[in-house]
C-alpha cells in the first residue's frame, strides 16, 4: 500500500511539474487573464458584502512610461538586471533582521513577486514559500526580464481593484500609462509595499519622501540607460553579460 501510495504521490508531482512548465511558457508569449490575487480579492469582496470591480488593461511594456519602469526597479528590486530570481544577501540580511524581532523585512525579487501574484495564495508557509521557488525557477529560465518586468506591471496592485500599470495611472492620475510622469511613476512604485493602506495620488508624509528616494535611487542606476541592460537579454543569460562588460 505504502509504495502504490508513493507512486500516486511521484506520479502527481510529475504531472504538476509538467504542467506548470507548459504554463510558464504559454505565458511567455500570452498575456495572463488574471492572477491568483485577482481571485482572491474577489473572494475577500464575497464574503465581507462589500462590492468591488476589478479593474486591468493590459500594456505591452513598450506602451508603459519608462519612468514607471525604472521606478518600481529601484523601490523593490535593484539587483533585477543581475540575480536569477533571488536575491541571496537581501534575503540573508531579512532573516537576520527578522530573528531580531519588531516589524517582518521582506526580500522577494520581481520575479518572486510575479510568481507568487500569478500562481500563489497569500501566506508564509514552507509548501507556499516552495511552490513560490519553483515558479521563480521556471520564469527566470523561460522568460526574459523585459517579460518580467511586463506582466509585474500589468500584474501588480495599485489600489482597492486596481491592478497593472494602466489602471492605476487611470486611477491615481486620470493618465495612461505611457504619459506617467518621474514624479508620478515614483509616487506609484512608494506605495507597492502596501497599496491598500496608501495612495499614490493623496501621498502621505511618508509616501512622499519614499518617491524622493525613489527618484534618487533611479538616477543612481542610470535612469533609462539601465533599462537597455534588459532588451531582449534572457534572464539565465543576464549576469554572463554584466560580467563581460
Amino acid at each position: 500500500m505504502l509504495t502504490s501510495l508513493l507512486r500516486r504521490l511521484a506520479s502527481v508531482l510529475l504531472w504538476f511539474a509538467a504542467a506548470s512548465v507548459v504554463l510558464v511558457i504559454l505565458l511567455r508569449w500570452l498575456p495572463p487573464p488574471g492572477t491568483a490575487l485577482m481571485v482572491e480579492r474577489k473572494v475577500q469582496s464575497w464574503f465581507s458584502g462589500e462590492s468591488i470591480d476589478l479593474q486591468r488593461q493590459w500594456r505591452p511594456l513598450e506602451d508603459i512610461a519608462d519612468p514607471l519602469k525604472l521606478a518600481v526597479i529601484a523601490g523593490e528590486d535593484q539587483k533585477f538586471a543581475e540575480h536569477h530570481g533571488f536575491d541571496i544577501p537581501a534575503i540573508r540580511a531579512a532573516l537576520l533582521h527578522n530573528e531580531q524581532g519588531g516589524s517582518l523585512r521582506g526580500a522577494s525579487t520581481l520575479t518572486q513577486q510575479v510568481a507568487k501574484n500569478l500562481f500563489l495564495w497569500p501566506g508564509r508557509s514552507w509548501p507556499r514559500k516552495a511552490l513560490e521557488a519553483w515558479f521563480t525557477g521556471l520564469i527566470e529560465l523561460f522568460w526574459s526580464k523585459e517579460r518580467i518586468l511586463e506582466v509585474y506591471l500589468n500584474s501588480v496592485e495599485w489600489g482597492p481593484g486596481v491592478f497593472g500599470a494602466q489602471a492605476a495611472a487611470q486611477y491615481h492620475f486620470k493618465v495612461d500609462a505611457d504619459r506617467l510622469s518621474r514624479q508620478q511613476a515614483s509616487q506609484l512604485a512608494a506605495v507597492l509595499p502596501s497599496p491598500l493602506r496608501w495612495s499614490a495620488s493623496r501621498p502621505s508624509t511618508y509616501v512622499a519622501g519614499r518617491a524622493s528616494w525613489i527618484q534618487r535611487q533611479m538616477s543612481q542606476l542610470g535612469g533609462s540607460a539601465y533599462l537597455m541592460q534588459l532588451q531582449g537579454t534572457p534572464a539565465a543569460s543576464q549576469d554572463e553579460q554584466t560580467s563581460g562588460r
